[in-house]
């Protein structure tokens, strides 16, 4: 099947910052990048995406025809949620080559071992989310699930960037106590960022309020 790129934010790149390829091996499906989902069109799918360095959130699965016996059947993940600095360099999410649908699912069942292949050879181990829907067609709306994971987690976007506030404003001490730490505009961000739906529209009502004569 043929493949085609997708191309991210690269239009008035801040100084010093370069746009490196990130690709996907074989049977791994590009789904959401920063939020948004990566689109195929109707003759091809996505496998590569032009990024900026820095932090992204990368969200793929494992989509492939494999061998059952003496016949082929597709085998498809739940979706995978990675947090990646994207290098310089480009770069390619992998796993080891699975053949049979005996094989792909004892390997995710012990739990996949995904990395990241960069373009001078080396390779690095990626953390990794498995991503849990709920109900019927859990997962039709993948840019909705993504959503609801980053509002429950405090991830936002700045600028393009995936930014963790509860890793930039959460403090824990050695004792585990909790202290908020950081400005009052990234606090703001935090809960505004971890707030639902109905709180969000109250909360943007009440900042009405505050500014009005």
């Amino acid at each position: 099947m043929n493949k085609w790129l997708v191309t991210l934010g690269l239009l008035a790149l801040p100084m010093g910052l370069q746009a490196a390829i990130l690709s996907t091996g074989q049977n791994i499906k590009l789904l959401v990048v920063d939020g948004k989902k990566i689109e195929s069109s109707f003759w091809s799918e996505a496998d590569s995406i032009d990024l900026t360095e820095g932090r992204h959130q990368v969200v793929v699965r494992f989509d492939g025809e494999l061998k059952d016996g003496s016949k082929s059947k597709m085998y498809t993940t739940r979706p995978y949620l990675f947090e990646m600095d994207v290098p310089k360099q480009d770069a390619t999410i992998v796993l080891p080559r699975l053949s049979s649908m005996s094989q792909a699912k004892a390997y995710f069942q012990r739990g996949p071992q995904w990395q990241l292949e960069l373009a001078d050879g080396t390779t690095k181990a990626l953390e990794h989310v498995e991503l849990q829907g709920k109900g019927f067609a859990a997962y039709s709306d993948m840019e909705g699930l993504v959503a609801e994971y980053n509002r429950q987690h405090g991830i936002t976007f700045e600028e393009g960037y995936a930014v963790d506030l509860e890793q930039t404003v959460v403090e824990v001490s050695d004792k585990g106590e909790v202290s908020i730490t950081g400005d009052a505009f990234v606090q703001l961000k935090l809960w505004y960022s971890k707030a639902n739906a109905e709180e969000r529209a109250a909360f943007e009502q009440w900042v009405k309020q505050q500014s009005a004569p």
